[in-house]
């Protein structure tokens, strides 16, 4: 802003005086009006500015309409003398400063502004496209949901690019899934059949190339699926790519109402901006989409079966992972059940090396490779053997520790023989509440060239119950003061209150104490599995219609 002290002081000249060759030559307008809104003198560059300002002349009838009402409030009111005034002339801007002169005319001293006007809007601009931007990126990578990201970007685009924005998913097949956000701010999602070629450019778009520029576009070859019924005529269009992880993750579509202004070159450009952080946002969602769905059919493959009476034997197992983010870990508990009623059923639960997904995968190694020796599984040994083998063969150098248990009813009794191979031995709670621990010894597997086990036998009464666990339940570390291990000692206490309960109740009553004993402090991979003898064995009728009985 140019003001009085910028100038030299110039005092107005009495009217018939010639103000001099300097004043004529100044390199600013300079226009003296009086008081009461005459020109007084004008210098060559305001005549060449205002034509019609010539000595005598009313201001009103000589000068913009913008400066001569500025004339008018400097002289109604007192007002500072640097308070300018500001305005077009001719297609440029001039900013106007008054001074007064000493005999009361106003001196107008007028400079060139256009420029610096000029830049001052673009970097407002710049700055309002930057806030755009800045607020599309945090929005759009708020969600890795797909859906949510194409939502997001049609109601950006509606508020900040164009009257109505569609964005198009890649096609699958006939069909093309689009989001559109018209003028209400509404977004819309839909599924339509229709040829991407019908749109200038969508095609292109839909495969990553460059975008065609809005001009040659002819919005009357647009079809009706892509346009609002309520956004009426279209003056302009302009399509752009969603730019993806090495493919296109769709396009962008942008539409405005005739008698608005056209897309111009630096809102293209924009839009190419916002469409690149639209684009790697929906693409992100969209591999994570994939991942997770990949990551849920793994899942189903590592996650502990869900058990339950098998064969005249009840059946129970919890599981916990070490980090409560995660669905599975190194602890594991499968149950093959057997061909006949009259064959052994096998349950295995072991510990792998180790914690998380890595563990996960080596634990699913070891469930798939003792599904494949289920027709061995009468001998332990043999089991044990091939599965280190298997193990030491592999790239993984993780081991595992595990305890395998054949299970048969005989009768009223449940028959078990158990092989411990590195693995806590089961324990054994018997109807009375006596705690015993099956006498069953083994080498680890995976580690050693040789595995050596011990097999035990044993039968359960009805309501006793053999115990499979983890040492991630003795190993527990919490109480009172969060340094104390659980220990087998409170293990086989809560287990001797388990006399007589359902295999469901035993695991329940155990994973509640240890949780309760961890609270929130850190913890290994716990699961407990355990096998009962019901109390009561159901018959069923002779006739296959009648109700069966219990024995008493």
């Amino acid at each position: 802003m140019v003001k009085s002290s910028d100038v030299p002081v110039v005092t107005a000249p009495a009217a018939g005086v010639d103000a001099g060759a300097a004043w004529r030559s100044a390199p600013h307008p300079v226009l003296v009006i009086s008081p009461s809104g005459l020109v007084r003198a004008v210098n060559d560059a305001a005549m060449l500015l205002f034509p019609a300002a010539r000595a005598g002349a009313p201001c009103d009838d000589a000068l913009v309409s913008w400066l001569a009402d500025a004339h008018q409030r400097f002289t109604d009111t007192p007002r500072p003398d640097d308070e300018a005034a500001c305005g077009p002339v001719g297609g440029r801007s001039f900013e106007a400063c008054p001074s007064r002169a000493e005999n009361g005319d106003v001196v107008w001293w007028l400079v060139d502004d256009t420029a610096r006007r000029s830049a001052e809007e673009a970097l407002r601009a710049e700055r309002e496209r930057t806030a755009f931007l800045v607020q599309a990126s945090t929005e759009l990578l708020a969600s890795l949901n797909a859906d949510r990201c194409m939502d997001v970007t049609a109601r950006l685009a509606t508020q900040y690019l164009a009257d109505t924005a569609v964005v198009i998913a890649p096609p699958s097949g006939r069909w093309l899934a689009m989001s559109c956000c018209g003028p209400d701010g509404r977004v819309v999602r839909d599924k339509v059949v229709a040829d991407p070629t019908s749109v200038p450019g969508l095609a292109e778009a839909l495969k990553g190339f460059p975008p065609v520029p809005a001009r040659w576009i002819d919005p009357a070859a647009v079809p009706d699926w892509v346009r609002p019924s309520a956004l009426g005529d279209l003056g302009s269009v302009a399509v752009t790519p969603l730019p993806g992880h090495g493919v296109a993750a769709g396009a962008l579509i942008l539409l405005r109402r005739s008698g608005h202004a056209a897309f111009d070159e630096s809102e293209e450009t924009v839009a190419r901006l916002f469409a690149a952080r639209a684009g790697a946002a929906m693409s992100a969602a969209r591999l994570y989409a994939e991942q997770a769905a990949i990551t849920r059919t793994l899942m189903r493959e590592l996650l502990p079966p869900r058990l339950q009476q098998l064969s005249g034997v009840e059946l129970a197992g919890g599981y916990r992972a070490s980090n409560d983010t995660d669905r599975v870990g190194g602890d594991f508990y499968d149950v093959h059940a057997a061909a006949g009623p009259d064959e052994e059923s096998l349950v295995v639960l072991g510990d792998v090396c180790g914690k998380g997904l890595e563990a996960a995968v080596q634990t699913g190694k070891i469930r798939n490779t003792l599904h494949a020796l289920l027709p061995l599984a009468t001998d332990h040994q043999r089991v044990l053997r091939l599965l280190n083998g298997a193990l030491l063969d592999s790239d993984h150098t993780r081991f595992a520790t595990l305890v395998l248990a054949s299970v048969a009813r005989r009768g009223g009794t449940v028959r078990l023989r158990v092989t411990s191979a590195g693995h806590p031995a089961p324990l054994i709670v018997r109807a009375d509440g006596r705690v015993e621990e099956a006498a069953t010894r083994g080498s680890l597997v995976g580690a050693l060239p040789e595995v050596t086990s011990t097999t035990a036998a044993l039968d359960l009464a009805p309501g006793e119950s053999c115990l499979l666990y983890t040492d991630g339940i003795t190993e527990a570390m919490g109480g009172p003061l969060g340094e104390e291990l659980f220990g087998e000692a409170r293990l086989r206490s809560a287990l001797s209150e388990c006399a007589g309960l359902p295999a469901e109740a035993v695991v329940e009553r155990i994973r509640m104490l240890a949780a309760q004993w961890v609270g929130a402090g850190r913890h290994d991979d716990m699961a407990v599995v355990a096998i009962t003898a019901p109390h009561r064995a159901h018959i069923s009728a002779v006739d296959g219609h009648t109700r069966g009985r219990y024995p008493a």
